[in-house]
C-alpha cells in the first residue's frame, strides 16, 4: 500500500481541484443565499455600501482561484444587487407629502378589472400627472371605485382624480403581508378614485390586457357551464371568477397550485410544443438541413411558453417559468454540453439577477425547490412506469415541499398527494390542452374556440364534484401554528435526509427534526395566569384571550363594502398560526360592523361552543351577555359588568363590558361604552372597574374615556384597535392626554400590529409588539 502511496507521489504534483463553475449550483445558492440575507433585515444598509458591494462581489465571481472566491463574490453580491432593488421600489413609493391629497392623473388600465358589488377595483400605471402629482409618472397604483363604476377595459387611458396612501397592511402572526407584496410587485401606492363623475376615458382599450379580456368574454359566452370559470383561469391566468368556496376546495385538495400559480403550466406548453417540434421534422426531414432538430424544438418550446405567459398577462409566475426554461433551452441552442441540475442553475441565476425581489413570493421557492428535489431524488434511467414515476414525484413533492408549505400557508394537505395523481394528469394533459386549444383556434377565426371551451368545461364538470367531496371529508386539510425559520431548517434538513439513497441507516429518526414544524413549543400557563392579544384588523376590534386551557375571541373584526372581511383575512389566520384549535367563547361587543363584521368567517372556521352578544341584536342565533354573570376558567374570572337585564339594545351604549381577572392582574374590555354607560358603572361598579390593561372604549373617540373612568380605571396598558391615519382620527389627542396623566402606555394597532400581553407570576407585561419583533425593510415606518 505505501508503494503505492510512493509511487503516485513520484508521479508528480497533484493536479489542482478544478474551478467552481462561474454559473453552477454553487454560484447559484450563493447568490440566493446574500439574496435572502437581505429580506430578514429591518433596515438597508447605505447605497454607497451596496454598491461597493456588487463591485467587490463581481471581481470575486470573476475569478477562478481560490475555489471558494466564486461563491463568496456571487454571495456579496446578491446581498449588494437585492438590497439596492429594494430601496428603488422602496424609492418609488408615493411621496409622503402627496398622502391624503387630492390629485389628478393620466393612467393606463393594466391587468383585468375585479368587479365586485359596490367596488371595482383597477390596475393602473400613471402616464402623466397635474402638478406636485407629476412625479408619479410611470409609477404602478391600485385604485378603488366605491359605488357603481362605468364598464373598464384593460389598456384604457383615463384622466382620474384620485386620493392615494403609501401601501400598508395590517400584521398579524399567520397574515398576509400586504407591504411585502406591494414591494414585490413594485406597488407605489393604493387609494381610490373621488369625484367620479370628473373621470374621463381618453383613449380606448387596446393592448395585450384588452386582447385578454376579449377572450374572457368568449369564454363566458361558450356556454352555461359554471366550470367555464376554471377554463378562464387554466387559459388566461384569470382567477376572477373562482370563489372562497372553490379556493377552499383547491388548498383541501392540493391542486392549488395548478390555478394559482400558472406557471407550471407554461412547462408543460413547452412540452407540448417541443413534441409537436419533433413530429414535424419527422414530416419533413428537410427542415434538419435548415436547422438542426434539438435547436428548432427548443426555439418551437421558447416561442409557445412566451405565447402562454402572454396569454396570462405575464403574471410573475408565468414570468419565472420562462425565464427558467429560457435558461435551460439557451445551452441547447449554443449547443453546449450541460446537465438538468446545471440547466436550473442557470436558471436561477438569471431570474435573481433579473428580478432579486422575486424571492418575497411563495411561487419562487415552491417552484425551484420542487424542480430540484424531482432532480435529485428521481431515478433517470426511464425504466419505471409512468403510474410508479408519478407516484414518485408525489411522494417527493409531498415530503420536500411540506416544511415550504406550512411556512407560507400555515397549512398541509392530507389529502393533496393522492389527488395530485389523479388531478395533474387530468387537468394538465386534458383541461388545459382544451382551454387552450380553444383560444388558437379562437384567434385563427371568431367562434373556432367554442368547443374545445366546451370540452374543457365538460372535464372539469366531472372532476369537480368529486373533489369537493374529498375536500369536505374531516381532516383532508390541517392547519398548523406558525413555525419559527429554525423549525423550517430542520424540517428541510429532514426532508432532505429522508429523500437520501436507501439503505442508509437510522432515516427514521430523520422525522424528529419535523416535530418543532408540526408541533412547535408554546409557552404552558398555569392555572391563575392569562394572554391578551390585540389582532391587528385596522379600524376595528379583535381580542383573544387565553387561560391555561381556554380560549376567548372578543370581537371578530370588520368587515367591510366589497368582500374584504378581516374575519377571514386576519382574525382566522392568526387564531390558526398561534395555535388555537377551537373557541370555547365568542363575545361581540354590539353589533357595529367593525367589531362584528368579521363573526360568520370566524363561526365557518371554528364553529365557536357559544357566541354571547347584546341582547337584542341577532336574538336566536347568540346568547345575551348580561351583568353580573360570568365564569371561570383555570383560575381566571370572566364577568360581564354591562349591560344589566332588560336593557334595550342601542348600539354602542349596549356594548358587552367584560373584565378578566386572576391573582396576577385583570383586564377590562368595554366595547364602544360612552361617556353615559361609563358614569353608570361608576356609581354601580367602582370596585371592579380599576385594571392592569384597558381596551379603550370607543376607539379613543371623542365621546368616549371621560376623566372620571380614566382615572377609576388607571390603566398600566391601553390598547387601541385603530386604523393607521383612520377617517375618524382616532383616538383624539384629549383622550390620549388623559391614559398619558394616569401613567399609562399607550399601545395601538396601528403603530404596532399585532400585540400580545401576559399576566402571570411576573406581572403584567408586553411580550409582542408585531411591527418591531417581525419588522423588514419594506414595513412602513409606526407613525
Amino acid at each position: 500500500m505505501f508503494a503505492g502511496w510512493r509511487k503516485d507521489r513520484a508521479a508528480g504534483p497533484e493536479a489542482p481541484a478544478p474551478a467552481v463553475a462561474p454559473f453552477g449550483l454553487a454560484v447559484a445558492a450563493a447568490l440566493a443565499l446574500g439574496v435572502l440575507v437581505v429580506m430578514r433585515l429591518a433596515e438597508l444598509p447605505a447605497t454607497g455600501w451596496l454598491v461597493l458591494s456588487c463591485i467587490a462581489g463581481t471581481a470575486a465571481w470573476l475569478c477562478p482561484r481560490p475555489r471558494w472566491l466564486r461563491p463568496a463574490g456571487a454571495l456579496a453580491f446578491g446581498f449588494g444587487w437585492a438590497a439596492l432593488a429594494g430601496q428603488h421600489a422602496l424609492d418609488t413609493r408615493l411621496p409622503p407629502e402627496l398622502a391624503g391629497m387630492d390629485l389628478r392623473l393620466t393612467v393606463t388600465l393594466a391587468g383585468l378589472p375585479d368587479v365586485r358589488p359596490g367596488l371595482t377595483r383597477l390596475d393602473a400605471r400613471v402616464i402623466a400627472g397635474e402638478g406636485e402629482a407629476a412625479v408619479l409618472a410611470g409609477r404602478r397604483l391600485r385604485l378603488s371605485w366605491y359605488g357603481r363604476a362605468p364598464e373598464f377595459a384593460p389598456g384604457e387611458q383615463w384622466a382620474l382624480t384620485v386620493r392615494l396612501r403609501r401601501p400598508r397592511g395590517v400584521l398579524n402572526p399567520g397574515g398576509f403581508d400586504f407591504e411585502r407584496r406591494a414591494l414585490e410587485r413594485r406597488l407605489a401606492a393604493t387609494g381610490y378614485v373621488r369625484a367620479p363623475q370628473s373621470a374621463q376615458r381618453l383613449r380606448e382599450a387596446g393592448g395585450l390586457d384588452a386582447w385578454r379580456a376579449g377572450m374572457a368574454t368568449r369564454i363566458d359566452a361558450a356556454g352555461d357551464s359554471p366550470s367555464l370559470r376554471f377554463v378562464r383561469a387554466l387559459a388566461l391566468g384569470d382567477t376572477r371568477g373562482l370563489g372562497e368556496r372553490d379556493w377552499e376546495v383547491l388548498r383541501a385538495t392540493g391542486l392549488s397550485h395548478l390555478l394559482a400559480i400558472s406557471g407550471f403550466h407554461v412547462g408543460v406548453v413547452a412540452g407540448f410544443a417541443a413534441l409537436l417540434a419533433r413530429a414535424l421534422y419527422w414530416l419533413w426531414p428537410p427542415l434538419g438541413l435548415r436547422l438542426p432538430r434539438p435547436q428548432g424544438a427548443a426555439v418551437l418550446a421558447l416561442c409557445a411558453a412566451v405565447g402562454y405567459a402572454a396569454a396570462a398577462g405575464f403574471a410573475l409566475p408565468t414570468l419565472r417559468a420562462t425565464l427558467m426554461i429560457a435558461a435551460a433551452l439557451l445551452a441547447r441552442l449554443l449547443r453546449r454540453a450541460h446537465s438538468t441540475a446545471q440547466s436550473l442553475a442557470l436558471a436561477l441565476i438569471a431570474l435573481l439577477l433579473a428580478d432579486p425581489l422575486a424571492v418575497l413570493g411563495a411561487g419562487f421557492w415552491l417552484s425551484f425547490l420542487g424542480v430540484a428535489w424531482l432532480l435529485w431524488c428521481l431515478p433517470r434511467d426511464g425504466d419505471a412506469g409512468y403510474l410508479r414515476a408519478l407516484v414518485n414525484a408525489q411522494g417527493v413533492a409531498a415530503l420536500g415541499l411540506l416544511p415550504l408549505t406550512v411556512w407560507f400557508f400555515g397549512q398541509a394537505s392530507l389529502a393533496g398527494p393522492l389527488v395530485n395523481l389523479a388531478g395533474i394528469p387530468w387537468i394538465t394533459l386534458l383541461v388545459v390542452p382544451l382551454a387552450l386549444l380553444g383560444l388558437l383556434f379562437e384567434l385563427l377565426h371568431a367562434g373556432l374556440g367554442l368547443w374545445p371551451w366546451r370540452l374543457a368545461a365538460g372535464a372539469m364538470d366531472l372532476f369537480w364534484p368529486w373533489l369537493e367531496r374529498v375536500a369536505d371529508l374531516r381532516g383532508a386539510l390541517v392547519w398548523l401554528p406558525e413555525p419559527s425559520l429554525a423549525a423550517l431548517l430542520l424540517a428541510l434538513a429532514g426532508a432532505f435526509w429522508l429523500l437520501l439513497p436507501r439503505g442508509l441507516p437510522a432515516k427514521p429518526l430523520a422525522l424528529l427534526l419535523f416535530l418543532p414544524l408540526l408541533w412547535p413549543a408554546r409557552e404552558r400557563m398555569e392555572p391563575g395566569e392569562f394572554e391578551l392579544a390585540m389582532i391587528d384588523v385596522g379600524q376595528g376590534s379583535a381580542l383573544l384571550v387565553r387561560t391555561a386551557g381556554h380560549v376567548l375571541l372578543y370581537d371578530a373584526g370588520p368587515a367591510y363594502a366589497g368582500g374584504l372581511d378581516m374575519g377571514e383575512a386576519a382574525v382566522v389566520p392568526a387564531l390558526r398560526a398561534t395555535g388555537v384549535a377551537r373557541l370555547d367563547a365568542v363575545v361581540v361587543s354590539h353589533g357595529d360592523s367593525d367589531h362584528a363584521g368579521g363573526l360568520g368567517a370566524v363561526r365557518r372556521a371554528y364553529a365557536p361552543a357559544r357566541v354571547l352578544a347584546p341582547a337584542g341584536w341577532r336574538d336566536g342565533e347568540t346568547s345575551p351577555c348580561l351583568a353580573d354573570e360570568g365564569w371561570e376558567w383555570d383560575g381566571v374570572r370572566f364577568e360581564f359588568l354591562h349591560p344589566p337585564p332588560h336593557f334595550p339594545y342601542l348600539g354602542n351604549e349596549a356594548s358587552c363590558v367584560l373584565r378578566v381577572a386572576g391573582p396576577h392582574g385583570s383586564a377590562l374590555l368595554p366595547g364602544d361604552i360612552g361617556v353615559v354607560i361609563e358614569q353608570r358603572l361608576l356609581r354601580e361598579r367602582p370596585d371592579l372597574l380599576p385594571a392592569d390593561v384597558l381596551v379603550v372604549p370607543h376607539h379613543g373617540s371623542r365621546g368616549s374615556s371621560s376623566a372620571a373612568f380614566v382615572e377609576a380605571v388607571a390603566p398600566r396598558y391601553a390598547l387601541y384597535g385603530i386604523g393607521h391615519r383612520n377617517r375618524f382620527d382616532f383616538p383624539r389627542p384629549e383622550v390620549v392626554a388623559r391614559y398619558d396623566a394616569v401613567g399609562a402606555e399607550r399601545l395601538d394597532s396601528a403603530a404596532d400590529g399585532h400585540v400580545r400581553l401576559r399576566v402571570d407570576a411576573q406581572g403584567v407585561r408586553v411580550v409582542e409588539r408585531a411591527r418591531t419583533a417581525r419588522r423588514r425593510f419594506w414595513h412602513e415606518p409606526a407613525g
